[in-house]
């Protein structure tokens, strides 16, 4: 009858009946005896689910330049009825003169869309995000917006990782037959190179370093997560990267966190017993939410060898880069996937501190501190 209850939810988008914490089990038990298993080229295979789900490939961006940057592809069915897929760019300007301009946001929906027979490569009309032979590296190209023509390599550096032994959390009453999945892949630590060519400023020069995140979430968005918390941390040797969330109180408001600290060619740290605070916040009065204005995160856990690793990000946020009305940016079918829900009003905040935030990082007893760049996103949704 839970599954029934929750099939219904899925396709008619309203609210889930109160399950329980019970009714998801967290990948925090995986990584109770496997904090985390490098990936290999088939952990990166699209799944292209027949039922609602919404799949990404997104790459997020740090050019030396000074420019912040996201592109990202998006797959979605909606109650196996529907398929749909969308391409989106996104850049934030470097201040000049005390000045920010305007970020640039583009979003274009996808025609004839599909995937190689590994399923390792997207492509579509004027669109494609393939990999190297050996994975280790994928090009994204876009020609469908002349507002935003993107091409650009993004090559790993570090190994990537999923935490546990296959990167989900399962939702159901029935672990045995989970009614719906949340998944994420990462490679922390890479350096990126080529540019994308805007209208108004020509050719941005992207090199730098970048985050790849392959993430499922197998049922609708609401239906999955309440709200997130996301830091993507990058310095001269250090990667640290986070990804928080809460789910509604249909499973019991449970938090999962999944994230690691890399360097080039080694996975320092990874798994599920991090945390992510948002130290001081304040009400965005036209969204009622509570906007962060500080965080801290932590990570602690063992390396391979078995030393203890602990390590700490704070600090002040600074002027928000963005706050983003999913329902007024996303196009027709997320809408789709998210409407008929009561409540629902999912606003991002994004920030980069214009000040470089310090990685207090201890290894055994060494003890390291560095400064770097932070972009993070705090996510509400109902």
């Amino acid at each position: 009858m839970n599954w029934l209850k929750q099939q219904v939810a899925n396709v008619a988008g309203t609210q889930e009946p109160v399950y329980g914490p019970s009714a998801i089990q967290s990948v925090a038990k995986q990584a109770q005896t496997t904090p985390y298993t490098e990936l290999q080229p088939e952990d990166l295979k699209w799944t292209a689910m027949e039922s609602t789900c919404v799949e990404t490939q997104v790459f997020y961006l740090m050019a030396d330049s000074g420019h912040i940057g996201m592109v990202q592809v998006i797959y979605s069915n909606v109650a196996g009825i529907h398929t749909t897929c969308q391409f989106n760019t996104k850049i934030f300007y470097p201040t000049k003169n005390g000045k920010t301009p305007t970020p640039l946001w583009c979003s274009d929906a996808l025609d004839n869309q599909g995937f190689d027979d590994r399923k390792l490569s997207f492509y579509a009309d004027g669109c494609a995000v393939t990999p190297n032979p050996d994975v280790t590296a994928y090009t994204v190209k876009s020609a469908i917006n002349e507002s935003s023509i993107v091409n650009l390599t993004v090559s790993r550096t570090s190994p990537g990782f999923q935490v546990g032994t296959n990167g989900k959390s399962f939702y159901g009453t029935d672990p045995q037959h989970p009614w719906g999945t949340m998944r994420h892949a990462f490679w922390p630590r890479c350096h990126v190179e080529g540019s994308i060519i805007t209208k108004e400023d020509g050719a941005i020069d992207f090199q730098g370093r970048a985050l790849f995140i392959h993430a499922l979430q197998g049922m609708k968005p609401h239906h999955a997560a309440a709200k997130w918390t996301f830091a993507d941390f990058q310095s001269p040797t250090y990667s640290a990267i986070m990804m928080e969330y809460t789910t509604p109180p249909s499973y019991g408001s449970t938090v999962v966190n999944v994230g690691g600290i890399v360097k080039d060619g080694e996975i320092i740290y990874a798994g599920a017993t991090n945390t992510a605070e948002h130290t001081e916040s304040k009400e965005d009065k036209e969204t009622e939410w509570p906007e962060p204005k500080a965080v801290k995160f932590t990570w602690r856990g063992k390396t391979k060898g078995g030393e203890d690793v602990s390590a700490e990000l704070a600090g002040r946020l600074g002027e928000r880069l963005d706050k983003v009305d999913v329902m007024a940016k996303v196009p027709g079918f997320v809408k789709t996937l998210v409407g008929g829900l009561v409540g629902t009003k999912p606003y991002i905040y994004q920030y980069s501190p214009p000040q470089n935030l310090a990685l207090k990082i201890k290894i055994g007893d060494e003890e390291k501190v560095e400064e770097g760049q932070l972009f993070s996103e705090a996510t509400f949704i109902c």
